[in-house]
């Protein structure tokens, strides 16, 4: 499997499957590679999705069209689920509403392995069980399927789903990271999980009203819909005790932990009369393996009262966690979407593993002492080592964090101390977590001890991540199992092997690091080092498909964290002021006015007419709906039923607003796209519903017509070029935020403000390299540095195809203190890089006619005629004779 964006759509083939091999080293146990059900119901899904979620209700097709076909925007940044969170939420509508898969009789239907049965679940309920590596966004998932479940229930008529949410999480660590995004619902407003008012004909936003309750903090239950976002102890069984002579005269006596301020018992709520109807949404689900266990019993118990109110039960139980397994290994049956840890690496969604190489592995030993630190001195020193020189290169935007395994509390204890004594830096700078025998965070605090260790951990739970953590390194048993997955993990060391006894799993453990710091663009490293039998057990990811990188770590490696470019205030040598370079930031020439979309009259078109096509029968049994740009978008099928024209029109419309970059406008191009295809677009007047203009409309010619007319009607009136610019304000360099980029080849610059100079390819870094060192007439230069900090200085210009894009030049170079060279270098040339160097030499002499202090002048020079001269050329001077751009 190769690298791919995580938010392109990838048909079932595409996915990771286990070699022979990986087969082989399970001994051909298909169930704790693949879940059975999952392969046929990625192809109903696909297949549903081709057909425009042909068979939903028009709510639950409103909102997926609105989540994945609508171009959003926070703030001025693009936002985009991934494929992975789509398939999943897609997956539970799809079983749920159309296959109408609610029972295990039905589910079973999907089975590829033919080695599920019956009794292999529990639950007499609906229930769906979502995998998704660690890292990978779950919890938008679950956000995804509250909003549907809440609408569905709202406009649907007897809709079987509920307005009321039990969200369950396994210990106090994660109900605190799902309550973040919780509180307030601030994740649903700020993110475009609700679409805005008016979408469709509906009033989504006003219409979402939950009241959010926390644990026992339980406000007034609301007909309008209530989430009750509680760990599950809080839901356990809470029965009245038997009477008896002590408790009728002198009352029950509280438990010891008993909070006797609450005024309600959520597990009695959750039984009672106010709930008529229920969806349990429960993160970090690999607890729910024994139908023995409480917490099987109470969600059953939960559903057989409802079911003495509604018939049904709970309404649909959605399970979320990365590694829903038994304790023998095996996946749980009911799992309906996987997105496996080997394709969340490929797609760099999570950090990717590093291991340390066989000759590093040498050099380190497991001594003969009963001593523990003595004993695995050489396994934490190497840990310490790799996430010292991650601390050196980050430590001004991120703590990261050493994350050191253990077998024992006691042993905890011990590399705490050990850390702490050892390395100045980590002193008073060391988190010890002890966990229970199950591997989970005590939280049934009874003395004053208890609660105060629970109290730390709270607050260690909300500062571990932030950037300027208090803590650098955090210790904890090998059985400690979720919850510390945090982003700022960087390093870890296990220490032992596991027992043969452990529930853990090898993802288990390296999933307290898998979560990315930084930006999806760029690629981190987990550096994972440890006992021989700790890297064996976490290498037997490779039957799951996991590929591992293997480098040189200790004394004299070279580091595998990203390297940070950053103003180098601290390097006595330099003159920031004469290395400084003002850059002007201009008003826009190229804008849009939204607004004059209403103009567009259809009437005034002069397009070009097709010719109306007649299909035979058989050519209309199947439409193959490529979008305008030729890429396949969706098949509509003609059997029985015929699909609503409406649809195909509103497709088309979106893809046309796509295409020109706009984010609304839809309910004003819609009846224009309508009327032009109805009566100008072919030789005839056609009738929008008959299958003839549907079938036609799959041609490519027309299509074409269809998207050159409106892609030109839109730009005459949307973009304008005002011929003119003005200077806003000037950026300084030496103010440039720190800039985190993948470890790669740099030079160390004396003629430049900042540590670093970095390259997006050979050629950029070899300019640097003669701007440094070759040419005297340069006395600072600057690269044009892009992404999460760094200086992101774009222009605005007219694309080939009519659109507004974002151009960044790649050098400032200065020559004197008012003169200034904007340098643009490139190897293969396309029509837009034409059009990008007109605008950069029309963006300068706006700046010089706007002003009289400086001189800006472009420079652009290509790698095919750089490569011939490049010997003979002796100063920066030469290369502005042959490479000045001139209009």
């Amino acid at each position: 499997m190769k690298f791919t964006d995580p938010f392109k759509i990838l048909s079932p083939n595409e996915r990771w499957a286990p070699s022979k091999s990986q087969f082989d080293a399970f001994q051909n146990a298909y169930e704790k590679l693949l879940p059975p059900l999952v392969f046929k119901i990625r192809l109903a899904v696909a297949k549903w999705r081709e057909d425009n979620y042909h068979g939903s209700s028009e709510t639950s097709k409103s909102l997926l069209n609105f989540w994945f076909s609508q171009e959003h925007l926070i703030g001025q940044n693009k936002f985009g689920f991934f494929f992975s969170q789509r398939e999943a939420v897609e997956s539970i509508i799809y079983l749920y509403e159309v296959a109408k898969a609610k029972d295990k009789y039905e589910l079973m239907k999907f089975d590829s392995s033919e080695r599920v049965s019956t009794g292999m679940f529990d639950e007499t309920w609906t229930r769906y069980v979502v995998k998704m590596a660690t890292g990978a966004g779950k919890t938008k998932v679950m956000a995804l399927t509250l909003v549907w479940s809440y609408f569905h229930k709202k406009y649907e008529a007897n809709s079987t789903l509920s307005k009321d949410f039990l969200v369950i999480a396994p210990n106090i660590i994660v109900l605190n990271r799902l309550r973040k995004d919780f509180d307030g619902l601030k994740m649903f407003f700020e993110e475009p999980f609700i679409p805005d008012n008016g979408f469709q004909d509906k009033d989504w936003k006003n219409d979402f009203q939950l009241t959010l309750h926390i644990q026992d903090e339980l406000k007034p239950i609301t007909e309008s819909g209530n989430i009750f976002l509680t760990n599950v102890h809080r839901v356990f069984f809470n029965e009245d005790p038997e009477q008896s002579f002590e408790t009728t005269f002198l009352g029950v006596k509280p438990k010891s932990d008993a909070d006797t301020s609450k005024g309600l018992d959520l597990g009695k709520v959750m039984r009672s009369d106010k709930i008529k109807d229920l969806v349990v949404l429960n993160d970090e689900a690999h607890h729910i393996h024994d139908k023995s266990l409480a917490w099987f019993k109470n969600i059953e118990d939960i559903s057989n009262k409802l079911k003495l109110k509604n018939g049904n039960g709970i309404s649909l139980q959605a399970d979320y966690s990365a590694t829903p397994k038994h304790n023998n290994g095996a996946i749980f049956v009911q799992t309906i979407c996987d997105y496996p840890l080997v394709e969340a690496i490929k797609q760099n969604v999570v950090k990717s593993p590093v291991l340390p190489d066989e000759a590093s592995r040498q050099k380190i030993h497991e001594k003969d002492s009963s001593n523990f630190i003595e004993r695995y001195r050489d396994y934490i020193h190497l840990g310490y080592l790799e996430w010292e020189q991650q601390y050196e290169e980050l430590k001004i935007l991120k703590t990261p964090i050493l994350f050191v395994m253990t077998m024992s509390t006691k042993e905890a204890d011990e590399a705490a101390a050990f850390l702490e004594t050892s390395y100045p830096v980590m002193k008073g700078a060391v988190l010890t977590i002890h966990t229970n025998n199950s591997g989970e965070i005590k939280e049934a605090a009874s003395g004053k001890k208890d609660k105060e260790e629970l109290e730390k951990l709270r607050k260690a739970a909300d500062d571990i991540d932030k950037d300027r953590s208090p803590y650098k390194a955090v210790v904890s048993v090998l059985m400690l199992r979720e919850g510390w997955d945090v982003r700022n993990v960087s390093t870890i060391v296990g220490l032992r092997p596991f027992g043969a006894d452990s529930k853990i799993l090898p993802e288990q453990t390296i999933g307290r690091g898998l979560r990315k710091m930084f930006s999806l663009d760029m690629p981190e490293k987990l550096v994972v080092v440890g006992t021989p039998a700790f890297l064996e057990f976490v290498e037997s990811l490779k039957t799951e498909g996991v590929e591992f990188q293997y480098s040189a770590m200790g004394k004299g490696s070279k580091g595998k964290s990203p390297i940070i470019i950053e103003v180098d205030n601290d390097n006595p040598d330099k003159d920031m002021d004469k290395l400084d370079i003002p850059i002007p930031q201009m008003s826009p020439r190229f804008y849009r006015e939204f607004k004059n979309l209403e103009l567009i009259d259809v009437s005034n078109f002069k397009n070009e007419k097709v010719p109306l096509k007649k299909f035979s029968t058989d050519e209309l049994k199947e439409i193959v709906f490529n979008n305008i740009d030729g890429e396949f978008s969706h098949k509509t099928v003609f059997k029985n039923t015929q699909p609503d024209y409406r649809n195909v029109i509103g497709f088309f419309t979106s893809v046309i607003l796509k295409d020109s970059r706009l984010v609304s406008g839809f309910d004003i191009l819609y009846p224009k796209v309508e009327s032009f295809i109805k009566y100008k677009l072919f030789n005839i007047e056609v009738e929008l519903s008959d299958p003839q203009t549907m079938r036609n409309l799959s041609e490519i010619h027309p299509k074409e017509i269809l998207k050159t007319t409106f892609k030109n009607a839109i730009d005459e009136l949307t973009v304008t070029d005002k011929g003119t610019a003005e200077v806003k304000n000037y950026i300084s360099l030496k103010l440039t935020k720190p800039k985190i980029a993948e470890n790669q080849q740099y030079i160390v610059p004396k003629k430049s403000v900042f540590n670093k100079i970095i390259g997006d390819n050979d050629f950029e870094l070899e300019m640097a390299g003669f701007l440094e060192s070759r040419f005297i007439d340069v006395i600072s230069f600057a690269k044009n540095t892009i992404g999460e900090g760094g200086l992101n200085f774009k222009i605005e210009y007219q694309a080939e195809n009519g659109n507004i894009r974002e151009y960044y030049p790649d050098f400032f170079v200065k020559t004197s203190d008012t003169t200034f060279f904007i340098l643009e270098t490139k190897g293969r040339e396309d029509l837009d890089d034409i059009r990008k160097i007109k605008r950069l030499a029309s963006w300068c002499k706006d700046t010089n006619a706007a002003q009289s202090q400086y001189t800006y002048t472009p420079v652009y020079v290509k790698q095919e005629k750089w490569d011939e001269i490049k010997k003979d050329i002796k100063s920066f001077a030469d290369v502005i004779k042959i490479f000045k751009v001139t209009e």
